[in-house]
This record gives structure tokens, C-alpha cells and sequence, in this order.
């Protein structure tokens, strides 16, 4: 039996949220992360993982706003100010924060896209627009992933299906 798009859509999203298949997910991505490791700057420059986090949550909120028939309510001028300050290494309460607001986000999104209908994902183009979004997620998932290894704060081994 064919999946439908919704089923597609729900799969692709689990892929990159909790599930770990080929790639590491974002939960798994940010499993153990201290706030020193986030507030971690990669030498000659880049973004730390808290500010990948922070431009990760930027860009699904306004993706569940939209997907609510919602418009957004915060515009950033540039794609820079998505990624927001990288936080202090000593704030472990901030830091535990913006994951928790990943976590909300993608159960939201998840619980979301599971109430839409076939009609719904044709009529926003959502079978389009989402897999963007959640490829956006698992490049930004690889470099965190890759600021870990650098970091030698990434598991030497790790499980996945």
C-alpha cells in the first residue's frame, strides 16, 4: 500500500527530529549538550550550536504559525538575526530553554501535520513546504553534529536503525 503524503510528511519529520536513521536526528543532536558546548565558538569562526538552535526554532516557529493559518507575528530583516546571540556558558537554565523550545516546537509540528488532511497538505503545497523545512533541519543537524566532533564532545560510537 502507497503512503499517503501526510504519512510521508510524518515519517520525514520523525527522521529528523527523533528517529535516527543514515543521519543522526536533532534530539540526538542535542542530547547531553552543556551550555559550555553550545555557547562553543568553532575556531576561525562559524556559529555555535546554540545559535543553530536558535535559528532552527526561528524558522519552525514561523513554520507551525503558518501551517496554523497563522501569519507570523516576528519578520527578521536579515537571515543572520535568526541565529540570535549564542548564550553564556555558564547559563545552563537558558540554554535548557531554547531546547525545550525545539521540543515543543517539533511535538507541535508532529501533532500538527498528524491533524492534517490530504486536502490540507494539497492546498498549502505543505508536501513541498515541509520537506524543505525539515531538510533545512537536518543540514543544520549535521553541523552540529560536525561542531560535537570538533568540540570532542560527539559520541566515538552511536546507535542508530
Amino acid at each position: 500500500m502507497e503512503n499517503s503524503r501526510k504519512e510521508t510528511l510524518l515519517t520525514l519529520r520523525n527522521y529528523s527530529w527523533k528517529k535516527n536513521g543514515w543521519n543522526a536526528s536533532l534530539s540526538q543532536a542535542l542530547e547531553n549538550v552543556t551550555a559550555a558546548d553550545a555557547a562553543w565558538k568553532p575556531p576561525g569562526g562559524g556559529n555555535t550550536i546554540w545559535e543553530t538552535v536558535n535559528h532552527l526554532n526561528y524558522f519552525n516557529a514561523r513554520t507551525l504559525e503558518k501551517l496554523l493559518g497563522k501569519t507570523p507575528d516576528h519578520t527578521v530583516a536579515t537571515n543572520e538575526e535568526t541565529f540570535g546571540a549564542a548564550g553564556s556558558v555558564n547559563d545552563e537554565e537558558k540554554w535548557k530553554s531554547a531546547v525545550s523550545k525545539t521540543e515543543q516546537l517539533m511535538t507541535s509540528l508532529i501533532e500538527t501535520i498528524e491533524k492534517l488532511s490530504e486536502e490540507n497538505v494539497a492546498e498549502g503545497e505543505w508536501d513541498i513546504r515541509l520537506p524543505e523545512i525539515m531538510m533545512h533541519d537536518a543540514y543544520h543537524t549535521g553541523q552540529i553534529v560536525l561542531i560535537r566532533k570538533m568540540q570532542g564532545s560527539w559520541p566515538a560510537q552511536r546507535d542508530f536503525e
